[in-house]
């Protein structure tokens, strides 16, 4: 079973990808996970390969996080279950882009 999940990009990857919105929403098979949804993201903008993720290793990049339901999730396995939220459209998966300085 598929499941429509909304994905909400940062400003940069939008303008890169062309998306035209800051939400989109991809179709993914369950379970749902970061990793599946960053598959169909990727599958159907090319042009992210290797943006959020290493394209060899498939690991987040250092300066992305993930968010789902305010919570960030950027340190769990991109092979768990997203929340009920996340997976029932209720609430977005947010790719985050991170800030350092000093």
């Amino acid at each position: 079973m598929s499941r429509s999940v909304r994905v909400h990009l940062p400003g940069h990857l939008r303008e890169l990808a062309r998306t035209g919105a800051g939400e989109v929403e991809i179709q993914v098979e369950e379970p749902a996970t970061v990793a599946r949804v960053l598959d169909e993201v990727e599958a159907r903008w090319p042009v992210l390969r290797g943006t959020v993720r290493d394209p060899f290793t498939g690991e987040r990049r250092a300066y992305i996080r993930y968010f789902a339901c305010g919570e960030d999730i950027s340190h769990e396995s991109p092979e768990d279950a997203l929340p009920q939220e996340v997976v029932e459209g209720r609430e977005p998966l947010r790719v985050v882009g991170a800030i350092s300085g000093g």
